[in-house]
């Protein structure tokens, strides 16, 4: 079956503005730009995600792979971004069965940009099942280092949050977006078009974010079982990541990380953290 046919409506990703500094001198600065974009499905409402729009079907495809609202991409006709009106209008070949019912109960997550998960997600985990996988210390310094050196718009213009899949410590997609859900299901999205039946034994999600309820649940929908974020995690992030059998690692920055669950998954080498900086008596 043919791919979907999608449009390439990338849209500005930061606009300048005049301000005003500490000293009273006026200036100009970059912005992220953050655009609201409607989504239907075969004529019908769905949702509105506010979103940078670098690569807006991408997180259309995502955002219905993540919520499980089409389980394969030859479901999809096509997706067609209008920004004049704010739209994605999405075209399945067979229709969605039972729309109305799979999308009426819907859960506010703590997502910035207010992300959100229908209801009956949260009632499919016990049936995703994790390839078996794992990260050395070293690959682990090698992607946070690839991290430090990306171009960004966080570095351009702040306010936005990064996510990137990793092979190992290869950086293979770099997206951002004013919300990390919105990241997460832009690379999902990539991957579908990329390879439907990409491998992901050996692949790793960064996340700038929180380690959230949402974002293990995505993370684990797409088979990445190895989540690293330069933040923490919540209860229920942690709770579902060991459900699962995820590897979590927070708080990582330079040689710094906390693994919060699934250390079987981590193969440490502590001779690589360099020497324990211990306070002075």
């Amino acid at each position: 079956m043919p791919s979907p046919f999608l449009t390439q409506a990338a849209a500005p990703l930061t606009r300048e503005v005049e301000v005003v500094d500490e000293h009273g001198e006026r200036g100009k600065t970059s912005i992220p730009a953050e655009r609201p974009l409607t989504l239907y499905v075969d004529r019908r409402e769905l949702v509105t995600l506010m979103t940078l729009g670098a690569h807006p079907e991408w997180l259309v495809l995502g955002y219905l792979r993540n919520q499980r609202l089409v389980r394969s991409l030859d479901e999809v006709e096509s997706v067609t971004v209008d920004w004049e009106i704010g739209a994605a209008a999405v075209k399945t070949r067979r229709g969605i069965a039972k729309f109305k019912e799979r999308t009426s109960r819907r859960v506010v997550t703590t997502g910035c940009g207010q992300g959100s998960v229908f209801g009956g997600l949260m009632d499919e985990i016990e049936s995703i099942r994790l390839p078996e996988a794992a990260i050395t210390q070293a690959q682990l310094y090698g992607l946070l280092n690839a991290i430090r050196l990306q171009e960004s718009t966080y570095k351009s213009a702040g306010s936005v949050h990064g996510c990137s899949l990793f092979d190992g410590e290869k950086m293979l997609l770099f997206v951002e977006d004013v919300g990390r859900h919105n990241a997460i299901d832009t690379i999902a999205g990539w991957m579908w078009l990329e390879d439907p039946a990409m491998p992901t034994h050996d692949k790793v999600f960064y996340t700038t974010g929180r380690l959230t309820s949402e974002m293990m649940i995505k993370s684990a929908q797409m088979g990445v079982p190895i989540v690293v974020s330069r933040s923490g995690i919540t209860q229920m992030g942690h709770e579902i990541a060991q459900q699962l059998g995820m590897c979590a690692i927070g708080r990582a920055t330079n040689k710094h990380f906390l693994c919060y669950a699934g250390a079987h998954r981590l193969q440490l080498q502590p001779e690589l953290a360099g020497p324990r900086l211990r306070a002075a008596a």
